[in-house]
């Protein structure tokens, strides 16, 4: 969360959000005056995050590809364990919607499985190959500002160009 960047006031997009765990920790980040909206593709995965949503969260049930929301909606976008679930054609239009929804001078996080000789089996072969956040994140038009390296995750942190709107 703190990777973020997310402030008081910010309004925020987390794709992929699942149960809403960190669509919760963001919306407490962002009051007062702060809004945040989680999507997934999951209907149960949101009716449960729907249940536990604080008052300045909202939850709907979309894909990173095909974003609802008209452009510049947000300061930040995050992003995290979700990329590798989106079918590698689609990966491009998913980061191009995310690059739309952020406004100029906005944030944007996103972490997923980082390659690892002990992350094996059936599933953690699905994620043993990078996917290069940064490649397709500069491809869509962001500026990465930085990336590293957590416990199984890789990051990047990375700005959409221009100044900020005027709110």
């Amino acid at each position: 969360m703190a990777l973020s960047g997310a402030r008081p006031g910010d309004r925020v997009l987390d794709i992929g959000c699942n149960g809403g765990y960190l669509v919760r920790l963001l919306a407490a980040a962002v009051a007062p005056g702060g809004q945040v909206a989680g999507v997934d593709p999951s209907q149960p995965a949101i009716a449960h995050a729907a249940r536990r949503a604080p008052a300045n969260a909202a939850f709907a049930v979309g894909a990173a590809q095909d974003l609802r929301w008209p452009d510049g909606s947000f300061d930040v976008v995050t992003s995290t364990l979700a990329v590798h679930h989106i079918p590698e054609a689609d990966r491009a239009t998913a980061f191009a919607e995310m690059f739309r929804v952020t406004r100029p001078g906005g944030r944007l996080l996103i972490a997923d499985f980082r390659p690892s000789r002990w992350h094996r089996g059936p599933h953690g072969m699905k994620h043993a190959h990078g996917i290069d956040l940064a490649a397709l994140a500069g491809t869509a038009g962001f500026r990465v500002e930085a990336s590293g390296d957590l416990p199984l995750l890789r990051y990047i942190q990375a700005t959409r160009p221009g100044p900020p709107s005027a709110a």
